[in-house]
């Protein structure tokens, strides 16, 4: 069977370059950037993410006999080819910031340094990899800006725009800062926390509800959470104050009880009040159903007595920037600085690093993008992370990106934080950039006048 995430989980036109390149002989080393040229509207920053799944997918870059085969019969493709994509392996070398630091558009993220035909096939899944877990990790911060005290579960896979992209959206959203996830599988991939409570449906299926809470809560009586909003919330959360004394005598405690629909803030007022006049006071209040950071910030600066949410479908499916403008391109082939000249398109060329400054207190002040080899007035954020095809060691954790993140927004200008923020972060582009643009234009116009070379 063909793997869902191999090699020819890619676009055709990267099978057929590497065909090209393939008969020409094009073996030199090429230069590849990853960057974002701007932020969703009303956000601040970027948060890397993403980049251990590149990593990964490098490292496991090789076509499986199935995958020949269909390569072979496909008819689109000559006999040596096939062969050639036999031997085929990534030997190359990766900078990249680190998961966890933020960023700003246009910066290089991630660089690619390989023979051309090796840096080229990898563009389409690099792309896909690193712009959906950028786009998850940046909204999951905003929802970790909007309620920093706050129980942060994501509760997104069922609505995702599929299984990977679930499972990649619990591991970006735990980096941004939530407590964790419903997806089961996070937990083993990932070490994330997974938290869960039921279903409507649970309750339901019982004749009577005080049935269904008793039931649920003796089959699982640790971090107890019970669903109270399918037929009457109110109702269910004075039957609660009954059922806890019963439950308590056999040692179990309701930890939570869930609202997932109507006028949240509303609900939880009088669940608060119900709860607290039962002799329930610690027992908390989560909320869910088509929140996102707007909500949740409207919610608590309402004070609604709400201690934690579940965020799902619209942080899964950043519902609100449903992409990225992203790009990978190429930046050097065979020692020549090589950049692209489309209206507001343009890149900038060359082997860059992206240099951080910060004031007295700490805080960042701005960005240069420079060339690799200038001296660095800052810090350097792209870093060597993989050499010759081998990720190199030690290799950062997922709790360590977690870190970098938070002390990463704690030195953000406050006002890139807000949920509308309009400011723009100072990013500055070196001399020598300049320079090594002005080296690509003068071969781009000599290719141009020359009638038979072609421009990037």
């Amino acid at each position: 069977m063909i793997p869902a995430t191999g090699l020819l989980l890619t676009d055709l036109y990267e099978l057929a370059m590497l065909e090209a390149y393939h008969a020409r002989g094009m073996q030199e080393e090429a230069v590849f950037d990853f960057f974002v040229r701007e932020t969703p509207p009303g956000h601040g920053y970027l948060v890397a993410a993403g980049l251990a799944s590149v990593l990964d997918a490098l490292s496991r870059a090789q076509f499986t006999e199935e995958e020949l085969d269909w390569v072979a019969e496909s008819g689109r493709f000559g006999a040596d080819f096939v062969d050639y994509l036999r031997g085929f392996r990534f030997t190359g070398s990766v900078h990249a910031m680190a998961e966890g630091t933020v960023f700003f558009p246009d910066e290089p993220v991630l660089r690619v340094s390989a023979p051309i035909p090796q840096a080229q096939l990898m563009e389409t899944r690099i792309i896909n990899l690193l712009q959906y877990q950028i786009l998850i990790a940046g909204k999951a911060a905003r929802c970790v800006e909007a309620a920093p005290d706050k129980l942060l579960v994501d509760f997104g896979l069922r609505r995702a725009h599929g299984a990977e992209a679930g499972l990649l959206a619990a591991r970006s959203s735990y980096l941004a800062g939530f407590a964790g996830s419903s997806t089961v599988l996070a937990a083993p991939r990932f070490g994330i926390p997974i938290y869960g409570t039921m279903a409507h449906s649970f309750i339901e299926a019982h004749d009577d509800e005080i049935d269904a809470f008793e039931h649920f809560a003796r089959a699982r009586p640790k971090n107890l959470v019970l669903l109270i909003d399918t037929y009457d919330t109110e109702l269910a959360a004075q039957k609660l104050t009954g059922l806890a004394e019963k439950l308590a005598q056999a040692g179990i405690r309701i930890g939570a009880v869930r609202i997932d629909s109507g006028d949240l803030g509303e609900h939880a007022r009088k669940v608060r009040r119900i709860l607290d006049d039962g002799g329930l006071g610690d027992v908390r209040i989560f909320a869910s159903g088509g929140l996102d950071e707007h909500r949740v910030k409207a919610l608590l600066e309402a004070d609604a007595p709400i201690d934690g949410f579940g965020i799902g479908s619209k942080l899964d499916t950043s519902a609100d920037a449903p992409y990225l403008d992203c790009a990978y391109k190429l930046a050097e082939y065979a020692g020549k600085p090589r950049r692209k000249h489309s209206e507001h398109k343009a890149t900038w060329p060359g082997r860059k690093q992206v240099v951080r400054r910060y004031d007295a207190d700490g805080t960042m002040i701005g960005d240069t993008i420079q060339c690799e080899d200038e001296p660095a007035d800052g810090e350097a954020l792209l870093q060597q992370v993989m050499a010759h095809g081998e990720v190199l060691k030690p290799r950062p954790t997922l709790e360590q990106a977690r870190e970098r993140l938070a002390t990463q927004r704690r030195r953000l200008p406050p006002e890139l934080r807000l949920l509308d923020a309009s400011a723009r972060y100072r990013v500055d582009v070196s001399d020598g950039v300049r320079a090594l643009a002005d080296e690509a234009d003068a071969l781009i116009e000599a290719q141009l006048r020359s009638g038979d070379g072609q421009a990037d």
